[in-house]
């Protein structure tokens, strides 16, 4: 994967922390790479959070059901990959955040976890003056009962990969043809639906800023640092 990084390493026992910023990067090859880094990490590895975009693909969690896809017009790829949910859709104008983390190492259960990356998706939304909440059995982050933001993950010897999207001004269409996470007449929408004009970039620094304030700092520092 091509790759711009840094500032990468960030504040009071965050400084281990890598920021990788992928730009637009296939769904394939970002997973792969996830599953390589998770599988070769070790207890002094530091954690991650790689933020981009994926071409156009919908995919399936590894229990999802495919009768969730109503229709598919236009032939965009299908894949089964192996984070919890349901159905969902990837395209260009969606911000995806996936966090690689060691979660004892930041005393983290994958419950407070989920309710983290749904505050700081909440937390950025707020800084545009938008109010969104969450729902109770329904992982994710709503406006108005519309989905806006979505999770997803997997937790591979206690270290998290996947993580969450938010709809910034991506195509909506492709999620009429599906049910999304699985729910039917889920309305979907984006920060652009509300008058917001920055870009996935932008908007992925502010999201950042909320993922590192809200992470707890590592238990124990890391032996080595990338520079």
């Amino acid at each position: 994967m091509n790759e711009a990084e840094g500032p990468g390493w960030h504040g009071r026992g965050r400084e281990y922390l890598h920021i990788k910023r992928l730009g637009l990067t296939g769904h394939g090859p970002a997973l792969e790479a996830m599953r390589a880094f998770t599988a070769a990490r070790g207890a002094n590895t530091a954690d991650e959070i790689w933020l981009l975009e994926h071409p156009p693909i919908f995919t399936l969690g590894q229990a999802a059901d495919p009768a969730h896809l109503l229709q598919n017009p236009d032939g965009i790829p299908l894949a089964r990959t192996d984070r919890g949910g349901q159905i969902t859709y990837h395209g260009p104008g969606q911000l995806v955040a996936y966090l690689l983390i060691d979660l004892p190492r930041r005393r983290l259960k994958v419950r407070e976890f989920v309710h983290l990356m749904e505050d700081a998706m909440i937390a950025t939304l707020a800084g545009y003056g938008l109010a969104a909440e969450r729902k109770h059995g329904a992982p994710g982050v709503y406006i108005g009962g519309c989905k806006i933001g979505a999770l997803g993950l997997r937790v591979r010897n206690a270290c998290s990969y996947h993580g969450l999207s938010l709809n910034v001004d991506i195509d909506l269409t492709p999620f009429s043809w599906i049910n999304p996470c699985g729910y039917a007449n889920l309305k979907t929408v984006r920060l652009a639906d509300f008058g917001v004009a920055d870009n996935v970039e932008a908007v992925g620094e502010r999201l950042l800023g909320h993922l590192l304030h809200l992470l707890p700092p590592p238990g124990e520092k890391p032996d080595h640092v990338l520079r």
